[in-house]
């Protein structure tokens, strides 16, 4: 493939924005339960992850999907859509962007059907949630950054 100087200066800065956002991914935070909302935000905080937007509900979430969410913490059980139903909007909007459930249900058929339906991982809220989260969302960084040198690679051939 030929690339003029104009082309090339385009993917290069493409590329730079890229790389500065694969580390610094923008997550919401969907859950009705405020002190989970906050939980989880100040977690992620802590991890070095602040381009975090929270919303109470699924509605909000799907009217703010034009702020380009790479990642969306998402409660299963809120009215009047339900975390599937999110799920399903979501992945017609932009099939790339990760979903990650996070129930106080434990329901083994229910996380089977998130993942199904394209969840990247179904976290119980419970001890060990925090835990989950940052093993999800590293690896979540590690496939983006795997999928960015694919892409450079695909771009030099």
């Amino acid at each position: 493939m030929i690339y003029n100087s104009g082309t090339k200066l385009a993917i290069i800065i493409s590329k730079l924005q890229e790389m500065a956002n694969i580390n610094n991914p923008k997550i919401f935070i969907v859950d009705d339960d405020a002190h989970c909302r906050m939980r989880y935000q100040r977690h992620l905080a802590s991890l070095g992850f602040n381009n975090n937007l929270l919303f109470d509900n699924g509605d909000d979430c799907l009217k703010n999907l034009d702020a380009h969410p790479d990642v969306i913490f998402l409660d299963y059980d809120m009215k009047p859509l339900n975390g599937i139903d999110i799920l399903h909007k979501v992945k017609q909007h932009n099939p790339n962007i990760h979903i990650l459930f996070i129930s106080g249900i434990k329901d083994m058929n229910l996380a089977v059907n998130a993942i199904q339906r394209g969840a990247f991982d179904y976290i119980y809220k419970g001890d060990k949630d925090l835990d989950s989260i940052s093993e999800a969302i590293t690896k979540i960084l590690r496939m983006r950054q795997f999928y960015a040198t694919l892409r450079e690679f695909d771009l030099m051939a």
